[in-house]
């Protein structure tokens, strides 16, 4: 963890907002434990799988984005997961597979004990970036 990051509660780092690679690695530099590791495999993924992707941290949260200026993906960090956002996830398939209240965002929780299927993560952020983005 950078030494001038602070966990909130629940383990999230508190960065500073900002755009680009930079603030996406003190997020990740930050992330306690093993979920750094994987916090960093999912930057690369996306960065594989999407040319051009803009990034950002907002609301101490990873945001990833395409094209039209909108988010497609955000990370935040919990106690014993890193909850993956997908903005448009009720119309990937298969679905991801934890529901929320607001329609159309749905979840992937990725533990230490569940390793991230990384052909399955790479297809759906493949398919996201290529929906409209939510704007923010």
């Amino acid at each position: 963890m950078t030494e001038s990051a602070r966990l909130l509660t629940g383990g999230n780092p508190q960065i500073p907002k900002g755009e680009g690679q930079g603030p996406i690695n003190a997020y990740i530099a930050a992330m306690p434990g093993w979920k750094s590791a994987v916090g960093r495999e999912i930057d690369e993924i996306v960065t594989r799988a999407v040319p051009g992707v803009v990034k950002a941290v907002k609301w101490n949260s990873p945001l990833y984005g395409a094209g039209d200026g909108g988010w497609f993906l955000g990370l935040h960090c919990m106690t014993a997961y890193i909850k993956v956002s997908f903005f448009k996830g009720g119309l990937l398939k298969p679905l991801p597979p934890v529901g929320s209240k607001v329609a159309d965002v749905r979840y992937l929780h990725i533990s230490e004990a569940e390793p991230l299927d990384r052909a399955l993560f790479t297809d759906w952020v493949t398919q996201a970036s290529h929906l409209p983005g939510t704007r923010m």
